[in-house]
C-alpha cells in the first residue's frame, strides 16, 4: 500500500522556520522524483519546491526562493521542506507528491504563519 505521510506543519510567526517532512512507503522512492505543493484557501494548488530521484537538481517557485529548501534522504525514503524566514502568505496546506512511473499525493499538513 502506497503512503505519503507529511509530518512538521503548525502555526509559526512571521519570520520564523519550519520543517515539513513526507515519509513515502509502499513504492521504491528513489526512482521518483519528488515535490512540495501548496494551497491555500480558494487558490489553486501551486508547485513549491521539487528534487530530482538522486538530489542532483531541485527547482522552486519563485516566491520561495532562497527561503525554502528541498531535500531527500533516500536510504530513509523521506522528503523534506526546510522553509525559512516565513510569510503569512506562505499559509496553506503542503503536500507531497511523488512523480515516475505511478503518481502518488500525501494528505497534507497545514502551515499557518500568523503573529
Amino acid at each position: 500500500q502506497v503512503q505519503l505521510v507529511e509530518s512538521g506543519g503548525g502555526l509559526v510567526q512571521p519570520g520564523g522556520s519550519l520543517r515539513l517532512s513526507c515519509a513515502a512507503s509502499g513504492f521504491t522512492f528513489s526512482r521518483y522524483a519528488m515535490s512540495w505543493y501548496r494551497q491555500a484557501p480558494g487558490k489553486e494548488r501551486e508547485l513549491v519546491a521539487s528534487i530530482s530521484r538522486r538530489s542532483g537538481t531541485t527547482n522552486y517557485a519563485d516566491s520561495v526562493k532562497g527561503r525554502f529548501i528541498i531535500s531527500r534522504d533516500n536510504a530513509k525514503n523521506t522528503l523534506y521542506l526546510q522553509m525559512n524566514s516565513l510569510k503569512p502568505e506562505d499559509t496553506a496546506m503542503y503536500y507531497c507528491y511523488a512523480h515516475g512511473d505511478y503518481y502518488y499525493w500525501g494528505q497534507g499538513t497545514q502551515v499557518t504563519v500568523s503573529s
